[in-house]
Parts: C-alpha cells; structure tokens; sequence
C-alpha cells in the first residue's frame, strides 16, 4: 500500500502517472528500449517534448507570444538567470519579499543588478505584503515575487499589478493548482518537483520581448534565446522528467484541467485549515487571506509533542510531515497529486492523536 506523501518536495506523483512510467519501462512504445535510453534528438522523443509543451499550452492557455523552455539548475538557478537575461549591469530591479525563498532570490539577484525592496512582509513571514503595500519603481527591469512560499506556507490570493514593468514570479509550488492568466507576467519560472514531475526539469515561460537580453557572460545553455531557439535542445535535456512531466500534463488534463484542480485544492486545503482552527491543540499562525493551499503548516501548543506525533503519523502512513529546519513544526504539502482522502486520513490522525494527548 502507498503512503500517503506530504514532502514539499521532491513530492508525490499521481499513482496512475508512476504505473504508466513503471509499465514502458523497459519497452518504451514497443521500442526495446527504455525512455531514459532513446536519443533526446530522435523523432520520438522529439514527439514527447512537442506533446508535453502543447498540453502545457492547453493547461494554462498560454499565449503565441510567449516561449517554453524546459531547462535544467532548479528555481535556485534561475534566482541567476533571471537577472542575467533580463538586466545590464547597474540596471535596478523590484523584488518583494515574502519569505525563506523570495529571501534567497534577492540576496542572488544583488550579485547582478541593483534590487530595491518593493514590499516585504517582515518579521516571521506570516502574511503578504498588499497591493497597496507595493512601492514599485517605473524604471525597474522586472518585478519579482514568490507566489508562494513553501516554508512558511504563505501564499499571494493576487497577482500583483506592475504597470508596464515586466512581471517575474517563482512558481514552483503552485503552478498548475488553478487556472492562471499567463499574459500579466513576462515570465514564470518553476522547478518541477512539486506539481509538475520528478526533481531535474524547470520550467520557464517567457515573453518574447524578453528575449535576447542576454548579458555576454551568460553561459549559452542559460541564455533564454538560444534555448528556445533550439527547442530547449541546447544541450542534452533532463529527458526522463521531461517525459515524467508530459505525463503529468496529460494526467492533468484527463481529470478536468486546471479548474477541477482548483476545486479539488481548494476542499483539501478548507479541510485541513478548519480541523486546525477548530483546535486550540494545533496552531497556524498565518494570515487567513495568505494561507497557502500548497503547504500547510502548524504547531502544537504543547511543542514537547512534535517527535511523537512525527512518529505515530509514520506508523499510520502519513509520511514527510515535519516542518522546515529553518521554522520547525509540522507542514503537510497537499499539492496536486495528493488526493482528498490523503487529507481525510490526516484530519483523522490529528483527532485521535489531540484525543489521546491534549
């Protein structure tokens, strides 16, 4: 039997996706050979990254007038390569800051460029900063936000208006949980391993516009034109989480696309948040109006309790619920693949363990 999987990352994949990998294996479209095997040059696979690009496309209706590239490095690289596509040296960029991860964004992007803070939440991250909190500068290259943030489990209800300056945003861990109007940003960028498929790929899509900005030192396998110039073929692609990831999109759009996932998430999350505010047992310090409903993160107002709530969750098969090293405390990482009864079961054991302990 599967356990239940709440780790923020690498995360759980939908069973019916890993029972498709597990059985074409070895024998790939009757090929003989293993998907992990087959030229990323060949006209096969080349079908694989076409199918998956459009079923993205179809996901999100991403605009004609935006590129798709599939990359390698993580968000933690594109932290770098934003600014080195997108800036000049000297030139000065809007950051906000919403926690752990918009955190280390701007500490990388003053290696390349002037950052000025244009909202910051603060403190111990348990809100976002307001449109009207914004403090946002015409001039700036690009705005840059975390949409949400796995750590501290907040997350944006808005996308933030930028005016005619280009609107970046790190989505790794909630992209694809809901629909998403892809023209009010420049560009969106997402490491794979929460929503979309196995640690290894990054997604980016950008606008034309920002393409061919690349500073001169920029390695040619990270400048953004050269990639979708060449299909995200520049060099050798992370080819078996690319087809894990056209996998994901299919399964995605054979349960009713983006809309059916947001109703999905948005009962998994109610679920969760109600069974903790209805308790004075357990504890979410967020804001209402940030929670995230990606990751969902609690207390005990006994802390003395974490080790073994941790244990016996284990032994229930609810794995992956301790919180970041960074805050402590429990985090239970409901992405898409998680399925509502994942969440039934942890309300359940919440109940019992509060019951036995309080």
């Amino acid at each position: 039997m599967r356990a239940f999987n709440f780790s923020p990352g690498p995360a759980a994949l939908p069973t019916e996706v890993l029972e498709q990998a597990q059985a074409e294996l070895l024998d790939w479209q009757g090929s003989g050979m293993s998907v992990m095997e087959v030229s990323h040059r060949s006209p096969e696979f080349l079908a694989v990254a076409a199918s998956a690009e459009a079923d993205l496309r179809a996901l999100l209706s991403i605009p004609d007038n935006y590129r798709v590239l599939f990359m390698q490095g993580g968000a933690a690289a594109q932290f770098s390569l934003v600014p080195m596509n997108l800036t000049a040296t000297g030139e000065t960029v809007d950051y906000i800051d919403s926690g752990y991860w918009a955190k280390q964004a701007i500490g990388t992007a003053r290696r390349y460029a002037t950052v000025r803070l244009a909202g910051d939440a603060g403190g111990t991250y348990t809100t976002v900063p307001r449109q009207g909190e914004l403090a946002l500068d015409a001039s700036s290259r690009y705005v840059h936000y975390t949409s949400n943030e796995t750590i501290g489990g907040v997350e944006f209800s808005y996308i933030p208006a930028t005016g005619a300056v280009p609107l970046v945003a790190d989505m790794s861990s909630n992209i694809l949980s809901g629909p998403l109007d892809v023209s009010k940003f420049g560009l969106i960028y997402a490491a794979a391993q929460k929503n979309v498929g196995p640690a290894g790929l990054t997604i980016v899509i950008v606008r034309d516009q920002l393409l061919g900005h690349a500073r001169a030192e920029t390695p040619p396998v990270f400048d953004y034109s050269q990639v979708a110039e060449q299909q995200s073929m520049r060099n050798t692609p992370p080819t078996f989480a690319w087809y894990m990831a056209g996998l994901v999109f299919k399964w995605l759009r054979q349960h009713g696309g983006l809309a059916a996932m947001q109703q999905i998430n948005r009962r998994k999350a109610e679920l969760l948040y109600a069974a903790i505010d209805a308790s004075d047992f357990y504890r979410n310090a967020v804001a209402p109006d940030a929670r995230s409903w990606m990751n969902v993160v609690f207390t005990f107002a006994k802390p003395e309790l974490e080790a073994l709530f941790l244990e016996q969750a284990e032994q229930a098969g609810l794995r992956a619920l301790r919180g970041h090293r960074a805050v402590g405390g429990m985090r239970a990482s409901i992405y898409n693949s998680m399925p509502l009864e994942g969440v039934e079961a942890l309300v359940e054991f919440m109940r019992q363990f509060e019951l036995q302990h309080r």
